[in-house]
């Protein structure tokens, strides 16, 4: 049978129990009251990540440096260069996105691309050069994705992309081992 306790800690005591085990404290650290504060934000809030960057939306480019040297970086002659440049200068790019799944399709006169990804897990795309690779987006910050590639075929520098929300622009970096090209875009 059991009985109620007497004392600091007193709940419901077996009292074949000698009664100095009955009060002992227990090990466990007792949770701080939570203050007035903390109380008026809803406890699923408290914990969250920051508000997601909205990427979404139609973004034409503003101006771009080193695209030029990113293809001499990645191998490109300069014919297929100086075309690649002509045709690169006016990209329109669209973003859809849910969280943390992003779909990206880049349309030039030339080519357009489309890539589907989920932050955080790999996807096949192509390098600027249009190489198959192996990609994967993490944030780096929470504005900023950074997207590591890895060649699925052959060998070559070593690329990523980054895309990052500043200002009201999108800044779109392409790298190849020390070669950056900046790309920054406005909402169309």
């Amino acid at each position: 049978m059991l009985a109620r306790g007497k004392g600091w800690g007193a709940g419901w005591v077996c009292p074949a129990l000698p009664a100095a085990a009955a009060a002992v404290r227990p090990t466990h650290k007792v949770p701080e009251p939570e203050s007035e504060q903390q109380r008026r934000v809803p406890a699923a809030l408290r914990s969250a990540r920051p508000a997601m960057p909205n990427f979404a939306g139609t973004w034409k480019m503003k101006s771009s440096e080193n695209f030029d040297e990113l293809l001499k970086a990645l191998g490109v002659n300069a014919m297929l260069r100086k075309v690649a440049v002509a045709a690169a200068s006016k990209p329109h790019v669209e973003i859809r996105q849910d969280g943390d799944q992003f779909y990206i399709k880049t349309s030039t006169t030339v080519r357009t691309t489309e890539i589907n990804f989920k932050i955080g897990e790999s996807f096949e795309e192509e390098t600027v050069d249009g190489r198959k690779c192996r990609s994967l987006a993490t944030w780096e910050n929470e504005n900023k994705m950074y997207c590591k590639q890895t060649l699925i075929e052959g060998e070559g520098p070593k690329t990523y992309w980054t895309r990052e929300l500043a200002n009201d622009e999108l800044i779109l970096t392409f790298g190849a081992d020390d070669v950056v090209c900046t790309r920054i875009y406005v909402r169309e």
